[in-house]
């Protein structure tokens, strides 16, 4: 039997490339979008598109009350695999069958091998993200099982069910962009297969603050020291 896909796709004032996400995704999987207290008319485009779950949010909750009540659809509704990614086209919904070649891993990320027009400062933090991500998830390994993942930041990835499944059941405590950072250690700290495919990744906005970076450090602290991770 044919695996079952679908798209989660965060929403917050996307109206001006909502569509062309949507109905590009379509082509490769059912289609979820969580409207994340959004102030322009993407609760007005995305309703009106045929076949898309609408999940409309009264407040804002940031990326991971969104991909989470995506994740607890997708569950409830059966589905296989969910595929999360930006909602402003700088992830091609056009990649996604190169996730899908890869139904044996529980987290497929797509790392960024082509940056377009993405800031400088930007490539620095997540450089910096890399280094330091990979360096806590691999701290308690013996050296020769060191293993380095190219792209611990992205947001474009693959969850089987049992990944998806495992992570409604953690206790999760990100508050914006560290959700990816966060659902990573989470997912290796279980020992689920974990795999990368190359993208292209088009910077368009960002809604990347200083508040959001300090997130990110808290968040690597925790992994780092393993509080409230599995077998912590």
């Amino acid at each position: 039997m044919a695996h079952r896909y679908i798209a989660i796709i965060p929403a917050y004032n996307e109206e001006a490339s909502i569509e062309q996400v949507v109905r590009l995704s379509q082509r490769h999987a059912d289609v979820c979008v969580v409207d994340d207290a959004s102030t322009d008319r993407t609760g007005q485009i995305v309703p009106g598109i045929s076949g898309v779950h609408y999940i409309r949010h009264a407040r804002n909750t940031h990326i991971p009350g969104a991909i989470l009540d995506g994740m607890r659809y997708a569950l409830e509704q059966g589905y296989d695999f969910c595929i999360t990614l930006d909602a402003g086209m700088s992830h091609d919904p056009e990649s996604m069958p190169r996730f899908q070649e890869h139904s044996h891993a529980d987290l497929v990320i797509g790392y960024r091998e082509k940056k377009v027009n993405v800031p400088f400062y930007r490539k620095v933090l997540s450089w910096g993200g890399n280094v330091l991500v990979n360096f806590a998830l691999n701290i308690k390994k013996r050296p020769w099982k060191w293993r380095h993942l190219k792209d611990v930041t992205s947001g474009y990835r693959m969850y089987s069910r049992n990944a998806f499944k495992f992570l409604l059941e953690s206790n999760m405590q990100s508050r914006s962009f560290d959700f990816h950072l966060e659902a990573l250690a989470n997912i290796h700290a279980e020992g689920l297969n974990i795999t990368e495919v190359p993208i292209v990744y088009r910077h368009s906005n960002s809604s990347l603050r200083w508040r959001v970076v300090g997130h990110a450090l808290r968040t690597y602290a925790r992994i780092l020291f393993g509080k409230n991770l599995p077998g912590a």
